[in-house]
């Protein structure tokens, strides 16, 4: 079915030239996360990423606090964090094997683009800090679906890493921040198949 381009405020060009994209709820029916290994090159310009970066800081976020900042991994970057978690995971398992080891420099090279969504909390009278974190999340989702809509393959992942105060540290972390997910963004390089979603009676109930 012919699809009409997503039209984006502060993009200065029309995304994924001469791509088409399909419309807001088509394409929120249809989004499913692309394995970093299922992705290469190219990534996006530099004008898309503005646009993606954009439209992640575009979310609920009750009392203005903008508790998320954003990550940006890129080109030999990508190696330099997988050598923070690679020499973390070392000395924390010392007998582990070199193919292990490698196994952890790699997390980030297969996509050519990674952005971290950086969480932290603000103390005020009426947001909680569960909201803040809420307000994380939603950023993250905002940045897949972006990346979508741009006519390219993204994932939303931790893994042990995540949640290691070490890793975080290396990778630029305050004291006070956690890593709510690496959004991995590449072009597809083969279809992706979905997956079974719940069905709604499964999960909707009426007050």
């Amino acid at each position: 079915m012919p699809f009409a381009y997503l039209v984006v405020g502060n993009s200065p060009n029309p995304p994924m030239k001469e791509t088409l994209v399909p419309d807001a709820i088509d394409l929120l029916k249809i989004r499913r996360s692309v394995k970093p290994r299922e992705m290469s090159g190219p990534g996006p310009s530099p004008a898309e990423l503005e646009t993606i970066l954009t439209i992640g800081a575009r979310v609920p976020d009750h009392g203005k606090l903008v508790p998320w900042r954003f990550i940006i991994f890129e080109g030999e970057a990508r190696a330099r964090a997988g050598e923070v978690i690679a020499k973390v995971f070392a000395q924390k398992n010392p007998n582990a094997q070199a193919s292990e080891i490698d196994v952890e420099k790699r997390r980030l090279t297969d996509a050519p683009l990674v952005i971290g969504v950086v969480s932290f909390t603000k103390p005020h009278p009426k947001v909680p800090p569960w909201e803040q974190q809420l307000s994380a999340g939603a950023s993250a989702m905002n940045i897949v679906t972006a990346a979508t809509a741009l006519g390219y393959g993204a994932c939303w992942l931790t893994g042990w890493f995540a949640f290691d105060r070490d890793v975080l540290d290396g990778l630029g972390l305050k004291a006070d921040e956690k890593l709510a997910g690496l959004i991995h963004i590449g072009t597809p390089s083969k279809p992706s198949e979905d997956r079974p979603r719940p069905a709604l009676a499964d999960i909707v109930t009426r007050f």
